[in-house]
């Protein structure tokens, strides 16, 4: 029987899943898929069944197997010891064996070809080599009677066995010894893999683990003697710990490939004990050695330093010697540890729970299966006949029960590192407290000093590292920027210190873990009470920005006790940090509402107290009517400075809240005293442009306190209150502008029927909307500030939005770059070329970070599956600007190719990644296939050798069935192709959406003929080019699946590569053995290719299709609109997950930062009237934090932006205010608030002189509100 395709099996990897959306057609591609692979295998099961009830009834005639249950039961209960197997004459027997003894003797270079041959007579002539020769024999001896005559015989015969055994497993041992030096971790395990087999069959399983464990020892001892360092009084405790963790790093890759090797021989109880006893054991006892010698150099050292300090007798310093002996450091003794010390310890704590952490989840990962279900039919895994059948353990004569059941109950590791470090434990814990809280006091002392000595109060400020990589515990918006030095160098500290308390478990530790718990009570009481103090000194002596700093520091404080609990709370079940966690978050607390309390007080009784300005009975133009009050240019002047200080401190959310409130609080108080306002009419201008000045100050602050579009077009539907309540004020100071400032003219004649205040409740109603004071400056200063319903967002706001924020929000960062089909990705992709120009030109220094933005461009959008129309709309006009099309119908594989653009290696590598399953199974099979042909084409087995072989075992030798394997190189190839064109449709309904759609694009731009050439459609062709070159570069097939190609492969893989050409069409006359090939897999299934070609393209083009629908409903510019929040939200979760996905992210918006200027200089040219676009230049590609490059605050900056940017004071003066059509607008105006305004115009005062048609239309003003018949009182009031 040829051993391929007898018994197919197939895979799927359900990886490929999570990354795509897969739509009903996909999914049901998917679970058809599934499905035929499920009747394919149970097929095959049944087949083998068949062939294992043919071969039983055949050789054991008193059993008739009828169903599978009576053959499942029959394995089960089958035993080769109670089986009755031939009887073989002695002399035959030992005759066979001094054969195979004297071949090994005289002869080299047999040891392969004799296991071969001993495992195929084995299989097939039902023979237990082991358990015949060694086992069975030996124990009738041992049983015979003590008086009879002795017989030799069965001696022999084992004696004869064990040399040939021993022969054998110098050889495999010497193999195995060989493998280590194996730089290719994926080769080594699978050729360690096939030697532990072989000696599996020889030898029982206890004695091959302790034959491989003293090996693998050996080996864990070299490794020790290079790498683990040694201790000596003048060890850099720095540098021992630096060599410690690379040696627990190369361990822990030994110990991965060990589980690789092992997990799928042994049964998952041995190989935990393997690794345990192998390596757990040995670095344990290692390091409880070096602990050992470090205590003893330390008390030794503690000893010469005390009698050095003191100054008693000869008799006393002998018995100070008497302390310096080996049995004290056992005991603990007195032994004094320093920080340094105690710092170099939690070090090392570290890195064994880094290391037990690390084998825990692989232990986790590789037996997760086996809790579901194991096969453990037999030793070998190759998918040939010889799986299927049991390998005989003579030795064992019973099988482990967890090798016939699923393993239920999670397999749990015993790593008793713990035990080394009962050494300085109770040293530790008795230095631990009064180390952590000396340290401390020293750090804040000498921030008091320091504080003491200079003449600024202002504190010392350092920037935040994450040091918790992968903590959730708070997000990126909630964590401070910079706090002070001195808290940072005390957290710091506590920070390596934890490490002792996470490693306590059970008894172990808890000494420990108490006291510094006590300690980190202590030094978070002590620094409370620092930071509480100092905030005291604001604003006294101290300035503003210290309440920034302290906020944002005690924050930190707060997450770090907060993280602390997290990561403690697995072994005592309760926070153990509670209580500073709720004293610090009170201090936050009353700190925000300080700050802002703090501001808003500056704002009312400082900075918005202007006499001069606010003189309203001055019957002269301030400053001849062309200035705003000076007050208003000092208030944005603040808020700019408050603006600078919270951004660059604070997290951002908490920044965004305090500046939010700080607005409204103040534009309250604005709104209310320009209310109450009575100017004289040379004033009345001056009110004008005071409250045009403050609404265009605004609208430029909003940008900075939305955080998303909604929050910034829509604040009457967001939960945001602050939001919203700030353009109530906006559009209250309008109102006022609007009622006080307009001309009365204009006034009577929109009034001059009356008020109409149920039009104040209509939707329509200018109080109903937030946006409408927007609307009414920008006639004269545009904005960017658009409702959806006036033409929809563009990408200018998207980005003025995005880079007004604190920090990088990831969903605005996304939201901008589908905004307008990836308008701003083109403009970078664009750019990127010249960048790359220069930088070629210049000195060469990153050169990678054009093409770096262009993969961080191609990864972000290839996994926004809601939004597949933009990375076809970016890439293919990418592919058209830069005439790239030609390199599409030929996707190159190599790595090594200099002219390979950019965008194609990027494509390459997507396409690459998703054929990765197809590549390794066709590897399986061409591994199978080698095997096979290895096993036929090794040196034939000498006709003596087989000669004398029991006839009783019915042996048929394997070259007999060489003639009946000829077919085996047709149907290798047919089952690797079968494979690949198996594989395509769920390949390409795995694929995300984007690349579906961009093949899709790409295809309609190309000619017909070529279209029509490419069989199943430019994605399915481009797929199998992408296979094809794969199996054409053995670099690439090695570093996909870890197989090394030899000659025979290369050759099959370059047959399967012709055939799957031909099939495409690109082979035009097609050799004999192709044909041959494809003939066979007709035969099978008559039109099968066609058919799954044919489905591959349905399925390729359906997505696209779906996409080209839903963009026919939104307008060009609107497709952002569609994806709702929720839908963003989910994108970059995903893009978050995926590896490098946030660093992508990070990467895009630095460079968006660093060329903010010139993204809207190509905006505004592209949206122009005249449509000219600016010439492109080369994009900075620094990626430092923009937070790193700041500068201090410079308020003629400001100046310069508020006086030239944002406002120009003298032509707002000159604006044509269109009041016809803005006063309609207020005739749902209540009678109080028009009374109350209309009561503070310049024509109500008593030294006015008004005309008589002036008189008569005031007078009917007045009795529209009911107003009495006599003038306003005069109101001179300053306000």
């Amino acid at each position: 029987m040829d051993c391929l395709d007898e018994y197919s099996h197939n895979s799927f990897d359900l990886q490929c899943l999570l990354n795509s959306f897969p739509g009903d057609l996909e999914f049901k591609q998917i679970f058809s898929d599934l499905d035929e692979q499920l009747e394919q295998n149970a097929a095959s099961i049944k087949h083998c069944i068949k062939e294992i009830q043919s071969e039983v009834n055949k050789q054991h005639p008193d059993v008739q197997l009828q169903t599978t249950t009576d053959c499942c039961e029959w394995l089960n209960n089958y035993s080769y010891e109670t089986s009755k197997l031939p009887s073989i004459p002695h002399g035959d027997l030992i005759n066979f064996l001094k054969t195979l003894q004297g071949l090994l003797k005289n002869e080299e270079n047999q040891e392969e070809m004799i296991l071969d041959f001993l495992w195929d007579l084995s299989c097939q002539s039902s023979v237990s080599l082991p358990s015949a020769l060694s086992g069975t024999t030996f124990h009738l001896l041992c049983r015979a009677s003590v008086h009879s005559v002795e017989d030799h015989s069965s001696m022999d015969v084992k004696s004869v066995w064990d040399d040939i055994r021993l022969h054998l497993r110098r050889f495999l041992v010497s193999r195995l010894q060989g493998h280590n030096e194996i730089s290719n971790s994926q080769q080594k395990i699978v050729l360690k893999n096939q030697c532990i087999q072989q000696l599996l069959f020889l030898y029982p399983e206890s004695e091959v683990i302790i034959k491989y464990q003293n090996i693998q020892k050996e080996l864990l001892a070299k490794l020790l003697r290079n790498d683990f360092p040694s201790y000596s009084r003048d060890s850099n405790l720095d540098v021992i710990a630096r060599g410690c963790q690379s040696t627990m790093l190369k361990l822990y890759s030994m110990i991965k490939e060990d589980f690789n090797t092992t997990c799928e021989i042994l049964a998952p109880s041995s190989t935990v004990k393997f690794i345990k006893e192998t390596y757990l054991d040995t670095i344990t006892e290692e390091m409880a050695k070096f602990l050992e010698n470090f205590c003893e150099l330390q008390f030794k050292e503690n000893a010469v330093h005390m009698v050095k300090t003191s100054k008693s007798s000869s008799k006393h310093r002998g018995a100070v010697h008497a302390l310096v002996t080996p049995e004290c450091p056992e005991k603990g003794g007195n032994l004094a540890l320093s920080l340094d010390e105690l710092t170099f310890i939690s070090q090392l704590v570290k890195l064994f729970l880094e290391l037990e952490n690390s084998v825990q989840e692989l232990l986790e990962e590789m037996f997760l299966p086996l809790q579901m279900s194991r096969n453990t039919s037999g030793i070998f895994d190759k998918p040939s006949k010889e799986v299927m059948i049991d390998n005989p353990r003579g030795n064992e004569s019973s099988i482990p029960p967890e090798q016939l059941l699923s393993v239920k109950e999670p397999i749990l590791l015993d790593f008793g590192w713990r035990n080394a470090f009962k050494t300085v434990s109770l040293p530790v814990a008795r230095c631990l407290t009064a180390a952590v809280e000396d340290f401390s006091t020293k750090i804040l002392q000498q921030e008091k000093r320091q504080r003491s000595s200079t003449l600024s109060y202002t504190m010392n400020l350092v920037s935040v590292h994450q040091v918790w990589q992968d903590s959730h515990v708070f997000p990126e918006e909630e964590r401070p920027k910079k706090i002070a030095k001195f808290c940072s160098d005390i957290m710091e500290k506590l920070d390596t210190m934890l490490p002792l308390a996470l490693a306590c478990r059970d008894d172990s530790f808890q000494e420990i873990r108490a006291n510094l718990v006590e300690a980190c009570y202590k030094v978070a009481t002590a620094v409370l009470a620092r930071l509480q103090e100092r905030s005291h000194e604001v604003p006294s002596r101290a300035p503003l920005k210290n309440l920034h700093t302290l906020l944002s520091t005690a924050t930190y404080v707060f997450q770090h006790f907060t993280q602390y609990d997290e990561l403690t709370k697995e072994t005592t079940k309760k926070p153990v940090f509670l209580v500073p966690v709720q004293r610090y978050q009170e201090f936050i607390n009353t700190l925000q509402s300080q700050v802002t309390n703090y501001c808003v007080r500056v704002c009312a009784t400082s900075i918005l107290q202007d006499a001069e300005s606010h003189h309203w009975d001055d019957y002269k133009a301030f400053y001849e009517g062309e200035r705003c009050s000076f007050s208003l240019q000092m208030w944005h002047y603040f808020s700019w400075a408050l603006h600078y200080d919270l951004w660059t401190i604070l997290p951002p959310k908490s920044a965004q809240e305090i500046l939010t409130e700080v607005l409204e609080k103040s534009l309250s108080l604005l709104a209310s005293r320009y209310a109450q306002a009575h100017p004289s009419y040379k004033r009345t201008p001056q009110i004008r442009l005071d409250v045009t000045t403050i609404l265009i100050c605004i609208e430029n602050m909003l940008w900075s306190i939305c955080t998303s579009v909604q929050r910034l077009l829509n604040p009457h539907e967001h939960t945001d209150h602050k939001i919203y309540k700030i353009h109530i004020h906006c559009n209250n100071l309008f109102t006022t502008l609007a009622i006080l400032t307009s001309p009365l003219t204009e006034l009577y004649q929109t009034f001059q029927h009356g008020l109409d205040e149920s039009a104040s409740g209509s939707s329509q109603s200018v109080f109903n909307q937030p946006l409408h004071w927007v609307s009414c400056i920008s006639h004269f200063c545009p904005s960017l500030l658009r409702t959806p319903s006036a033409g929809g967002l563009k990408a200018e706001v998207q980005l003025k939005l995005l880079l007004s924020q604190p920090g990088c929000n990831w969903n605005l960062l996304l939201e901008t770059l589908l905004c307008n089909d990836g308008l701003l990705p083109r403009i970078l992709l664009k750019s990127s070329k010249y960048t790359l120009q220069e930088q070629a030109s210049g000195t060469g220094n990153n050169q990678n970070q054009g093409s770096s933005l262009m993969e961080a461009i191609f990864k972000v959008l290839y996994h926004c599956n809601y939004s597949p129309q933009t990375f076809g709309s970016v890439f293919v006009n990418y592919m058209e600007e830069e005439q790239l099309w030609d390199f599409l119908y030929n996707v190159p594989v190599s790595t090594c190719m200099e002219s390979e653009p950019e965008l194609i290696r990027c494509l390459r590598l997507a396409l690459t990644d998703a054929v990765k399953d197809i590549v390794q199974q066709v590897m399986s099979s061409i591994s199978c296939g080698r095997n096979c042909q290895t096993m036929l084409r090794r040196p034939s087995i000498p006709d003596w050798l087989l000669e004398s072989v029991p006839k009783e075992w019915n042996y048929t030798p394997r070259e007999t069935k060489r003639k009946e394997s000829s077919r085996g190189c047709t149907k290798l190839t047919a089952q690797a192709v079968s494979i690949v064109i198996s594989k395509l449709p769920t390949v390409i309904a795995c694929l995300p959406p984007p690349i579906k759609y961009f093949f899709f694009l790409s295809e309609r731009k190309m000619s017909r003929n070529f279209v029509e050439l490419k069989k199943g459609g430019l994605l399915v062709w481009n797929l199998i080019v992408i296979i094809c070159r794969i199996f054409e570069d053995g670099n690439t097939v090695e570093l996909l699946t870890g197989a090394s190609l030899d000659r025979w492969s290369k050759e099959k893989l370059s047959l399967i590569c012709v055939c799957l050409e031909s099939i495409m069409g690109e082979q035009s006359g097609s050799n004999q053995m192709t044909q041959k090939v494809i003939q066979s897999i007709e035969q099978q299934k008559p039109k099968w290719i066609e058919h799954q070609l044919s489905k591959a393209r349905k399925l390729s083009a359906e997505c696209a299709l779906m996409t080209m629908e839903k963009n026919t409903i939104f307008e060009e510019g609107d497709t952002v609109l569609e994806l709702t929040e929720q839908k963003i939200n989910t994108m970059v979760l995903d893009l978050c997950h995926k590896p490098g996905g946030s660093e992508y992210l990070r990467q895009i918006y630095h460079i968006m930062q660093l060329n903010e200027e010139y993204l809207k200089e190509q905006l505004f040219s592209m949206n122009g009237s005249e449509g000219k676009p600016l010439s492109i230049q080369p994009l900075k590609t620094t990626l430092r934090s923009v937070a790193d490059q700041s500068f201090a605050f410079n308020p003629f900056h400001v100046y310069k932006m508020f006086s030239e940017n944002m406002l120009d004071q003298s032509a707002i003066t000159k604006w044509n205010w269109s009041w016809s059509k803005l006063l309609p607008n207020y005739l749902g105006l209540d009678k109080m608030t028009f009374s109350a305004l209309l009561k503070n115009r310049c024509e109500m005062r008593k030294d006015e002189t008004l005309e008589e048609e002036e008189k008569v239309m005031l007078e009917h003003l007045k009795r529209i509100c009911t107003l009495p018949n006599s003038p306003a009182s005069d109101n001179t009031e300053e306000q």
